[in-house]
């Protein structure tokens, strides 16, 4: 249970739901221009609906707890999986929602709004499910995705090693040969649910230098030679723990290779592409959380005696971060649509708009963050958690520096 220092955070964070809603008469609230359903259709209104109840039910309520607390919340996230939401843009006969590429960011960013950390979580967990759902044989299919899409199981993507972050093609896991097993030597570093899920997607070294001698392997929790670092002490992200994976002599079965040998580096930079969206998709839940506290904490703030809502440079302000918040939705809608039809720009407009959103929903986390005073510094108000959490999104899945190349060189032909 919250302390009872909290009855402001929870106070706060009733308005959420309350701002997403239609009125009696037909008539959008005073959120209209910033209204998240706007351009949808009615399936995709009614799952979005079905994510804004739940993230204000399960989980609004209970993010500061498993903020302070670090806890991960295992119950919450399998309530999540039986409304769908543990393999979203998994196909449907190995348990998955079949949805699409737009439907999940409008799913994300939704719950994003009740915990930006644990839907974040839940976004790179159906990533992994994802590269086994499409790279996977029908044995693998039928053997991973069921438990991970009712999050029985949990996955975590290990890519980054201590020394490659950026230049992910240079990583040095090695994974020898032996039989019918691969041994696999070395660690990941920074990997969200370590410790903690049972399914890892490792990319590792059978080849030769460069990205072309990389593979990808399942590695189950259990397996000898596999074990975790230390938990990471965070600014943010505290609902899911981050920790090393570490390999020695870790003999993996080689029917759990995903794909061909080689293949590795492409199965991870294609999860990337939907990941980038998807952690854009967090980004724009908070950022959308933290302009409706700010809108409510205008109108009922006074200072001079009138509400801070009456004071012109903080109404432009306002206006600056909702035009901020419609414009991160606009370009992450479009990404995600070009990478559904696979649009032969796809992985620069899912880049554009991975740099573009956390960007931009982080300054408007940190603005709503200013405007609130010296009560935004606070951990009573849940504001301060909205700017934490979304900070780390400038940074995974492909540093917003590394988005910049990769436009560049789509630009350029490179």
């Amino acid at each position: 249970m919250l302390r009872k220092g909290c009855w402001r955070l929870r106070a706060q964070l009733s308005f959420l739901h309350r701002s997403f809603q239609v009125s009696k008469s037909g008539h959008r609230n005073l959120v209209s221009c910033i209204d998240p359903s706007m351009g949808l259709n009615e399936e995709q209104k009614a799952f979005q609906k079905v994510a804004f109840n739940f993230a204000a039910q399960e989980m609004a309520p209970n993010m500061a707890e498993w903020d302070q607390k670090e806890l991960f919340p295992v119950e919450m996230m399998q309530k999540a999986a039986q409304l769908g939401f543990g393999g979203v843009y998994v196909r449907t006969d190995v348990g998955g929602s079949g949805l699409s590429r737009l439907d999940t960011s409008i799913i994300f960013e939704a719950l994003a709004t009740g915990c930006t950390s644990t839907t974040a979580y839940i976004s790179i967990h159906n990533m992994c499910v994802w590269m086994i759902d499409t790279f996977g044989n029908e044995e693998q299919r039928h053997r991973f995705c069921p438990p991970l899409c009712t999050m029985k199981k949990f996955a975590s993507y290990c890519l980054t090693e201590p020394g490659s972050g950026s230049n992910a093609a240079s990583l040095l896991t090695s994974a020898k040969q032996q039989g019918d097993h691969y041994i696999l030597n070395g660690s990941k570093a920074f990997i969200s649910g370590a410790g903690e899920s049972d399914i890892y997607i490792v990319m590792c070294r059978t080849g030769g230098p460069g990205h072309k001698g990389i593979s990808c392997i399942i590695v189950e929790k259990g397996t000898p030679g596999l074990s975790f670092g230390k938990k990471e002490k965070k600014v943010g992200w505290n609902s899911q723990p981050t920790r090393a994976v570490i390999f020695e002599d870790c003999a993996v079965p080689v029917a759990n290779r995903i794909g061909n040998e080689g293949q590795g580096f492409i199965i991870a930079m294609k999860g990337l592409n939907g990941g980038r969206i998807n952690i854009a998709s967090c980004s724009l839940g908070a950022a959308h959380a933290s302009v409706i506290l700010t809108r409510d904490y205008l109108n009922t703030r006074k200072q001079f005696g009138a509400p801070l809502a009456s004071n012109q440079y903080l109404q432009f302000k306002l206006a600056d971060m909702a035009t901020r918040l419609v414009a991160s939705r606009l370009i992450i809608r479009s990404a995600a649509v070009a990478l559904q039809e696979e649009q032969e720009n796809a992985v620069a407009l899912c880049s554009m708009a991975k740099l573009f959103a956390t960007d931009e929903c982080f300054a408007i986390c940190n603005q709503a963050l200013q405007m609130h005073g010296g009560y935004g510094y606070l951990k009573d108000y849940a504001v301060q958690q909205y700017v934490r959490d979304s900070r780390v999104h400038q940074i995974i899945e492909g540093s917003n520096e590394v988005m910049r190349m990769l436009i560049s060189q789509n630009l350029l032909q490179i």
